[in-house]
């Protein structure tokens, strides 16, 4: 099929149709180039391979004519102007202008839509991941990660879902140092979550944002355990902070592991149900991830940005005596007030007075009605 249009034109096509999964575009795109592709969908001749018969069970047929029905009313030159016009760039594997990143994979993307600068893609890279439903200590501990790792040097890979992820692009983000790196569930231009709109526009802005849907594809549920499997093949690391056991996040670690990429944990409480899977993997062998140092030691690296945000130089005023009290109190994990009472021994107006200095100071952190130290500004332990 000859066309002035570029090859990427027609793998942008095909992305849009009805039930195109990165399985089915993956094998439409082994056995044909993207023009012949969309000739053979338009044609419904595409259940003429094996491969592409068996990424459309349990119907062939119905998906074939499906696509084809869709495909008709499809301009590939409209597809391809709205992706130049939102300044998408549209990569297929094996193009000079594929992520080098991803290259090779044995799930690679067959079509990817990049948003920003790329040069995200050509550093060190390590993956933060988690629980959209962290802990107030789990975000603390993904924001000091991020802003570490990228202090050093390397670059954040997480999926600008609330909780962990959306932590670890703000602390990567403040740094303005390594971009930071997003793969999305979503087209690049349906944000998700809403609550994350700034986030995402800064990512793209300084980072990169990545893709395997076309614009105009909405999150669907499915989207985001076949997209994790991209966060985990272009991290050198992954570092789980929170999840529980079956959490999202599992995706990651089992995709993680299927491409030998060493997978690190944060150690959290016992009784916190969002550090069930890190403490697992903990109890299985994976390294703990304690600070930033401790990834970058596994990455070979040495920073001496990184060594200054131990917490040597917390900018927090000393706690006074009864605020030091209330902090030894307190220890490693949440309390509540009567909690930090009894431990304590203070009076409960001394301890209020004492937990509302730590509070203004930076020390500790409320959370309906719990109390947990917040992470140092500087960087240091999470202890």
């Amino acid at each position: 099929m000859s066309s002035s249009l570029p090859p990427e034109a027609y793998g942008a096509a095909l992305a849009t149709l009805p039930g195109m999964g990165p399985a089915r575009l993956a094998a439409l795109l082994a056995r044909w180039a993207p023009d012949e592709a969309w000739a053979r969908v338009l044609a419904r001749r595409t259940v003429a391979d094996p491969a592409v018969v068996a990424a459309c069970r349990p119907d062939p047929a119905a998906v074939a004519a499906i696509w084809a029905s869709a495909a008709a009313r499809v301009d590939p030159s409209t597809v391809w102007a709205a992706h130049r016009k939102a300044g998408v760039a549209v990569a297929i594997e094996g193009a000079p202008q594929y992520p080098a990143a991803l290259a090779g994979d044995h799930e690679a993307p067959a079509v990817l839509f990049l948003k920003g600068a790329e040069g995200g893609l050509t550093g060190r890279r390590v993956a933060v991941v988690g629980t959209r439903r962290c802990t107030r200590y789990g975000a603390d501990v993904a924001r000091q990660l991020g802003r570490d790792l990228a202090a050093a040097g390397v670059t954040v890979v997480s999926g600008l879902a609330l909780g962990i992820d959306g932590a670890a692009h703000e602390g990567a983000l403040a740094a303005r140092a390594a971009p930071p790196v997003a793969v999305v569930g979503s087209g690049l231009d349906v944000v998700y979550p809403r609550r994350h709109a700034r986030l995402w526009a800064e990512v793209a802005a300084s980072g990169v944002l990545l893709s395997e849907a076309p614009l105009g594809a909405r999150p669907e549920p499915w989207r985001f355990p076949v997209r994790n499997r991209v966060i985990a093949a272009l991290a050198e690391v992954v570092v789980v902070v929170e999840s529980p056991s079956r959490g999202g996040s599992l995706h990651t670690v089992d995709a993680a592991v299927a491409r030998d990429r060493p997978v690190m944990a944060v150690p959290g409480s016992v009784r916190s149900p969002a550090s069930e899977l890190p403490n697992a993997l903990l109890a299985e062998g994976c390294a703990p991830a304690r600070d930033a140092l401790d990834v970058l030691s596994l990455l070979g690296i040495s920073s001496v940005a990184a060594v200054a945000g131990r917490g040597d130089d917390d900018p927090r005023p000393p706690p006074d005596d009864d605020s030091r009290t209330v902090l030894d109190a307190l220890g490693g994990e949440p309390a509540t007030f009567d909690d930090l009472v009894t431990r304590s021994g203070l009076a409960p107006g001394p301890a209020s007075l004492a937990l509302a200095r730590l509070e203004e100071q930076g020390w500790v952190a409320g959370d309906r009605g719990w109390w947990h130290r917040a992470a140092a500004p500087s960087g240091g332990r999470w202890r």
